[in-house]
């Protein structure tokens, strides 16, 4: 990685009304760590506020974390909120408590990958930096 390589920048959001942000927060750190630059929202974000930090901030990376089960209501509408704003490039990593049954539908929809409790950082840079290239 030379200094040709423009810094990825990911906006971390904790969507709905879920109030842990332990693992948003190891996450952002890690992703610091790796030479990232990374734009933590804090707790209770709606789409709304999502899209529009994505926006401002112009991320090529959304991760949103969900534990309280609401990610089939939230991830749809994050999703449409982006691609409403022409944000139709920036990829969508989605943390927490995922049934398996709603991972495919979540994928079809547009996410670029989901990961659980407990995914190693080291992945998730991987994944994150192979969505990028």
């Amino acid at each position: 990685m030379g200094n040709s390589q423009t810094k990825i920048r990911v906006l971390i959001a904790k969507a709905g009304l879920d109030g842990h942000d332990r693992g948003a927060k190891v996450v952002a750190r890690a992703l610091r760590d790796a030479g990232m630059e990374v734009i933590y929202t804090g707790l209770r974000q709606t789409p709304e506020m999502i899209t529009e930090a994505a926006l401002q901030e112009d991320v090529q990376v959304v991760g949103l974390s969900i534990l309280s089960g609401a990610h089939m209501t939230l991830v749809p509408k994050v999703i449409k909120m982006l691609q409403k704003q022409g944000l139709t490039d920036v990829k969508l990593f989605l943390g927490g408590i995922i049934p398996d049954e709603d991972k495919s539908e979540l994928t079809k929809l547009g996410v670029d990958g989901i990961f659980g409790p407990g995914t190693s950082t080291q992945l998730i840079i991987k994944d994150i930096r192979k969505a990028c290239q």
